[in-house]
């Protein structure tokens, strides 16, 4: 029986989904940088978090842990995410990456795909549902543009690549709310809150997933002036661009430094504690561990 029958058969008996442990890999877009809040692990909460949340609803058993940091190239994720995601004994796991890859000149998507695949395999062979994510639509985005003919290619590769794993695809390319400003930070790079819940939806709904969270509809923008949007490129090049192109060229990372903000599989709330979008509380997902190995890891905020 595949992954994707046995998937089936326990939500057709009637079962919310069939995951007991969740493990997020990748880079800054994983561990939630856009989406700040002070109350998560690290200091940002992102569509991982929002996702973890809500699978969590309902379950006395539901372990999460975070392996993502930001500025992590693919080589890098698969080179220290891997092996401990695997430790963890995941059913579930996400991998974005491939990202910061293909803003450097020069990179090849074929060549990266064809590394994914490589760990793509070892996690769906331990048993793992995986998830992939493709790359956006950045086409009407400032300098990001320059790089959507790689995207498309990569977003296919990566459709080769979970149809041979039994993989799921989250959809970046097709969520067309992604092309409002509004759901990208300032720095125009990463998303916004109101982005990262977007694709927590998108997310639970490719999984297959009730869930409880609802479109958010953020009033219009106010008109603006063609001299105040030439003002706002400008603090945007000073303010983010410019820092960006002098980290490239310095071989530095925002992620230097930075480490995983859950690296340890344990519940997503504590003890008692609301869960987010409802008000039941959940309890310890993991009685039997050792209480030293479920403090989550600290993470600097950027």
């Amino acid at each position: 029986m595949t992954q994707t029958n046995q998937r089936d058969a326990q939500l057709a008996d009637g079962h919310r989904h069939p995951w007991h442990r969740y493990v997020a890999m990748g880079d800054s877009f994983t561990e939630g940088i856009g989406d700040p809040d002070e109350a998560a692990p690290g200091g940002h909460r992102g569509w991982a978090d929002r996702l973890a949340e809500e699978l969590s609803r309902g379950s006395d058993d539901f372990a999460y842990a975070n392996l993502a940091i930001r500025g992590r190239l693919l080589g890098q994720i698969l080179d220290e995410q891997l092996r401990p995601a695997l430790a963890l004994s995941p059913d579930l796991v996400s991998i974005s990456a491939g990202g910061n890859d293909l803003l450097r000149p020069g990179s090849d998507p074929d060549a990266l795909a064809v590394r994914l695949d490589g760990a793509v395999r070892q996690l769906a062979d331990s048993g793992a549902t995986v998830l992939l994510f493709n790359g956006p639509d950045i086409g009407s985005t400032p300098v990001l543009s320059a790089i959507r003919g790689k995207v498309a290619i990569y977003n296919e590769n990566l459709r080769t690549v979970a149809a041979r794993h039994d993989a799921i695809i989250a959809d970046m390319w097709s969520l067309r709310q992604l092309s409002d400003a509004r759901m990208w930070a300032s720095d125009r790079l990463h998303f916004s809150p109101l982005g990262h819940h977007t694709i927590a939806i998108m997310v639970l709904e490719a999984l297959n997933v009730p869930h409880g969270l609802s479109p958010m509809e953020p009033a219009p923008l106010p008109a603006r002036s063609w001299r105040e949007a030439r003002a706002e490129d400008l603090v945007w090049a000073r303010e983010y661009f410019v820092p960006w192109v002098i980290r490239r060229i310095r071989h530095k990372s925002s992620g230097d430094g930075v480490s995983a903000k859950r690296p340890t599989a344990e519940p997503v709330f504590g003890v008692g504690v609301p869960l987010g979008t409802g008000d039941a509380p959940v309890t310890e997902a993991l009685a039997g561990q050792d209480p030293g190995a479920r403090n989550s890891g600290a993470v600097a905020g950027e």
